[in-house]
């Protein structure tokens, strides 16, 4: 049988136990993350089908039109191979990033997007297209790693030298003069990671 509870209209809310909601945070936080990836996967099929004509929306250098990749090139790849080494990155750094907030996260990523397409607008070579999400995964790796200088939290500093080991070698993906490798995507990446860290430090309380 069927039973219905009555509250008072002035009763407060029954509370969540700090357990349910951190376990309401990891699902949301997964599946915002398994989205992405979903999206990342389905472009690469159409641009595959397509004969990776898609490609032709990276960012190319010195160009106006080039311009349009700060957005697109991180939606794109070469191939499943490029992909898949970016996929896992991404959805680990990024899970961590979005512990901090679907908000933070979003504005990290928009950061540090713009970071590393519009410096390698700037500095990349000419006559190259730049195209993958290893720039964002570059820009979460120095987020992670400055943010808790930036907002002076042990635990925060702790977890960025946690990342730092983990992914530290990544590093050698700033090196210049690599075959087929847009390092001024990584290293404008990752600058505009450490950006974003400054940027979304809450400010320091005056007394």
């Amino acid at each position: 049988m069927t039973s219905f509870e009555s509250l008072s209209p002035d009763a407060p809310p029954p509370k969540r136990s700090p357990t349910n909601a951190l376990g309401d945070s990891l699902q949301a936080a997964l599946t915002i993350i398994g989205g992405i990836v979903a999206f990342l996967w389905i472009v690469e099929v159409i641009d595959t089908i397509d004969k990776h004509r898609l490609d032709a929306w990276g960012v190319r250098p010195h160009t106006v039109v080039g311009l349009r990749g700060i957005v697109f090139a991180p939606m794109l790849h070469s191939g499943f191979g490029h992909l898949i080494g970016n996929t896992i990155p991404f959805a680990l750094l990024g899970l961590v990033v979005l512990t901090g907030g679907v908000q933070r996260f979003l504005a990290v990523t928009v950061i540090v997007a713009v970071a590393s397409g519009f410096g390698t607008w700037v500095f990349g070579q000419p006559n190259q297209i730049h195209i993958g999400a290893s720039g964002v995964v570059f820009g979460y790796l120095g987020y992670l790693v400055s943010r808790g200088f930036f907002e002076r939290k042990l635990g925060q500093i702790a977890a960025g030298v946690l990342v730092a080991l983990v992914y530290g070698g990544m590093i050698w993906g700033l090196l210049p003069n690599q075959r087929g490798v847009s390092w001024q995507g990584h290293l404008f990446g990752l600058l505009g990671g450490v950006l974003a860290a400054r940027l979304l430090a809450p400010a320091p309380a005056t007394s």
